[in-house]
C-alpha cells in the first residue's frame, strides 16, 4: 500500500483511481480539514490520515473522513463514512457525517483539490 500523503493542490480522479486499485481496489480513503482545504489520502485507515494532519498543525475539530470511489460518477463517489467522525460532543453521533452544510464543506474542499 502506498504511504498516505497530504493533497494541498489538485490530483487528478485518474491519479485517485490508481492509488485506489493499489489501496483497496475501487475505493481511497481520505481526510478532509475543512478548515484548511487540505486533505490526506491513501492511509490504510483513517486514524492515520488524521494523525498525519493533527502534526502538520490541523485541528481535530475540523477533520472529517471520507472515501473516495474515483471511477464512480453522481454523488455517488464519496462516502461520508468513517470510525473519526463520531463526535457527540460536536453534535455527529454516528460513523456518517449527518450535517448537510458539514458534507458542503467536505465536498467543497474535496471538489477544490480533484480535478477531472
Amino acid at each position: 500500500m502506498s504511504p498516505a500523503s497530504i493533497i494541498r493542490s489538485a490530483v487528478t480522479r485518474a491519479s485517485l483511481g490508481e492509488l485506489a486499485k493499489e489501496c483497496f481496489g475501487d475505493m481511497v480513503k481520505a481526510v478532509v480539514d475543512i478548515e484548511r482545504g487540505i486533505m490526506a489520502i491513501g492511509g490504510e485507515l483513517h486514524a492515520d490520515e488524521e494523525h498525519m494532519l493533527l502534526e502538520d498543525g490541523s485541528s481535530q475539530e475540523h477533520l472529517w473522513g471520507i472515501n473516495i470511489y474515483p471511477e464512480r460518477k453522481g454523488d455517488g463517489w464519496i462516502e461520508y463514512d468513517s470510525m473519526i467522525n463520531m463526535r457527540p460532543r460536536q453534535g455527529n453521533r454516528s460513523r456518517s457525517v449527518e450535517d448537510p452544510l458539514l458534507r458542503k464543506k467536505i465536498l467543497a474542499v474535496v471538489l477544490s483539490l480533484v480535478s477531472k
